[in-house]
């Protein structure tokens, strides 16, 4: 964490160095990525009394997991989720607590809010999986959303969906502030050490080839975010991932007006801990041309159909980025990799999108008026073409688990698949049912079936 004049500032390529320890000769597992997943994991291992190694190859949180809204959020979650994520909710506060309130976790409710009658129709199809979980997930009036807000709105919703148990975080401090009690439970973490190779004998890992030299060991979870794919390919493993851009805002100081999340079909806003607000488009994110988006394509045939007016198109992916044209797809386990070429991903944010923030910010709130934006900032997700995650063992490599593909959910969710994985390293029952997330889902003639996208 970085923070300035007293407030916490966001993760770059420029924010210092916190964690290089010493790179251990041999581990229990390694864990390619230092994002909410591959943290969690640590975590819970370290705590199994596991011999644990984060490789991180910029900064801990650098990338998407210290980038989304912060939401913990259970509402809308795909049925095979839920489970994990009401879960992931307990794991959060127990974090939040266990860390003296730096995960800056606070229970607000999140809300869906429709502007029509077809959009309210969705919201209440996915009451049943609420009642089926015992969640205390409501339908809002119109008159009740609008209550929601202490200042006059002006917009036509007709109701809502509502949880008031979900929860919001800050993605700038949670995760190292959860990387650091990993580290006193025992796991090692390093920041600017990318995992260039998979050491392999016979189909087996023997251990890691990172840029500082080697790490054996048995076990390896692949939780590299929009990375993974890319890391994945090198080693002949097929993932059908792409990444999406998001952009995202931080308001000013405002007076709180609302308290906690709260989307419709084209504004999010949430309430953050530092007396401003997170601004970002429900209905807008890039993406960028390269060879996995043709070689993926008709993977993403359906998630296209649902949501392609919501896509803007870039002629090509900055250098440097997983899937550009130039990003070398092979590497010597002795030369530089393309995870050191970019320590952390820093799309530019779009400027069109920030303006449609404000505007309709403007429209919904008019006695506010334009919000100041105090920063503005983008992250490229890492999504599947049924937009639920892979978080299953690689049948064509004994000892590697991958557990990627988040589709912009992984923030909330993080606690829960950390867990997971790590119960999975350690052998020991996942205690969920995991065959939604299987990793041959894609390739075993099965239907695609799609999950939420927001």
């Amino acid at each position: 964490m970085v923070v300035v004049s007293g407030e916490a500032s966001r993760i770059t390529i420029d924010t210092p160095i916190e964690f290089s320890d010493r790179l251990p000769e041999k581990v229990d597992a390694v864990i390619i990525g230092g994002g909410v997943i591959g943290v969690f994991s640590a975590l819970y291992l370290a705590r199994l009394g596991k011999r644990v190694l984060i490789c991180e190859k910029g900064r801990i949180a650098g990338e998407q997991s210290s980038r989304n809204w912060g939401w913990i959020r259970q509402h809308g979650r795909d049925r095979a989720e839920l489970p994990i994520m009401m879960q992931s909710l307990r794991l959060w506060h127990e974090a939040d607590r266990e860390t003296n309130g730096q995960c800056g976790v606070h229970t607000g409710g999140t809300n869906y809010l429709a502007s029509s009658a077809p959009e309210m129709a969705a919201l209440e199809s996915w009451l049943d999986i609420a009642r089926d979980h015992g969640l205390d997930t409501r339908v809002l009036s119109g008159s009740e959303v609008s209550g929601l807000f202490s200042s006059r709105v002006d917009h036509p919703w007709v109701g809502g969906t509502c949880t008031p148990s979900d929860a919001r975080g800050e993605p700038w401090v949670a995760v190292p502030a959860v990387a650091r009690q990993a580290r006193a439970a025992g796991a090692s973490i390093r920041e600017n050490c990318a995992v260039r190779a998979l050491d392999m004998a016979a189909g087996q890992i023997q251990g890691v080839v990172t840029e500082n030299g080697r790490v054996a060991c048995e076990q390896v979870v692949l939780a590299g975010g929009a990375w993974s794919s890319l890391f994945a390919r090198r080693h002949g493993i097929d993932i059908p991932q792409l990444s999406v851009r998001a952009t995202v805002a931080q308001t000013a100081q405002l007076t709180e007006f609302f308290a906690g999340n709260a989307v419709d079909e084209q504004l999010a806003l949430r309430r953050r801990a530092d007396g401003g607000y997170t601004l970002a488009l429900a209905d807008r994110n890039g993406f960028y041309l390269g060879p996995d988006a043709f070689r993926h394509f008709q993977a993403y045939i359906p998630l296209l159909r649902k949501s392609w007016r919501s896509i803007d198109l870039g002629a090509r992916a900055p250098a440097g980025f997983p899937d550009a044209w130039g990003t070398p797809r092979t590497w010597a386990e002795d030369r530089e990799s393309p995870f050191e070429g970019t320590r952390v991903l820093e799309p530019a944010p779009s400027r069109a999108e920030t303006r449609s923030m404000i505007d309709r910010f403007v429209k919904r709130f008019p006695e506010i008026g334009p919000p100041e934006i105090r920063n503005c900032w983008a992250g490229m997700i890492d999504a599947m073409p049924d937009a639920v995650p892979i978080v299953d063992r690689v049948p064509a490599i004994a000892g590697l688990i991958v557990a990627t593909g988040m589709s912009g959910h992984g923030f909330g969710i993080g606690p829960g698949f950390g867990r997971i994985v790590a119960r999975m390293v350690a052998g020991e029952d996942a205690e969920h049912d995991l065959d939604r997330f299987r990793f041959t889902r894609f390739s075993d003639g099965s239907p695609l079936v799609m999950g939420p996208s927001l």
